[in-house]
């Protein structure tokens, strides 16, 4: 079982961590970020959509938020161009940490019950449950990011959660 602390903590490191993505794509330029990388969703730019989307998909069902168009293929693409991309990656982000710091341990107890596009079903987990699968979910792409971006010669920076500013 998880607490409404680690849901604050864990929504501090996302926004950190995508800070620190985001800004080294940036500075990646615009070919870099969209080049072919072997990634499960090919590119940079193409898994922070994704990456993005998903977020956007599991706060509907957690906070109420507006569910996202489309699927999986479709999140490749959730936004429209890059500067929109960070201005919506900066709106999620704060949303994310407006939900952490309103959530209480109590309202992680239950069931969350919703359709999954993936699996063609109505499907009901732990409710707590959901929230560290949407926190360990944000991980795994940045750390596919993280090494795209290293492997093209960008330097993004820690991501141990130990090392994470208590200003992040």
């Amino acid at each position: 079982m998880i607490s409404a602390e680690y849901c604050r903590t864990m929504a501090r490191y996302n926004r950190w961590q995508n800070g620190n993505l985001v800004g080294e794509a940036d500075a990646l330029g615009a070919s870099a970020r969209r080049a072919e990388r072997g990634a499960f969703f090919g590119s940079i730019e193409k898994t922070l959509n994704h990456l993005l989307w998903a977020d956007t998909m599991w706060m509907s069902r957690i906070d109420g938020w507006d569910k996202p168009r489309g699927g999986v293929t479709e999140s490749l693409e959730f936004t429209e161009s890059w500067e929109a991309y960070k201005s919506a990656r900066t709106i999620a982000d704060q949303g994310i940490r407006d939900w952490a710091w309103r959530v209480e341990d109590q309202d992680l107890l239950g069931d969350l019950t919703w359709y999954s596009g993936i699996l063609k079903t109505n499907v009901a987990k732990p409710f707590w449950l959901c929230v560290t699968h949407f926190f360990n979910h944000q991980t795994h792409h940045r750390g596919q990011v993280h090494a795209m971006l290293t492997a093209a010669q960008g330097r993004p920076g820690d991501t141990d959660l130990f090392i994470m500013p208590e200003t992040a």
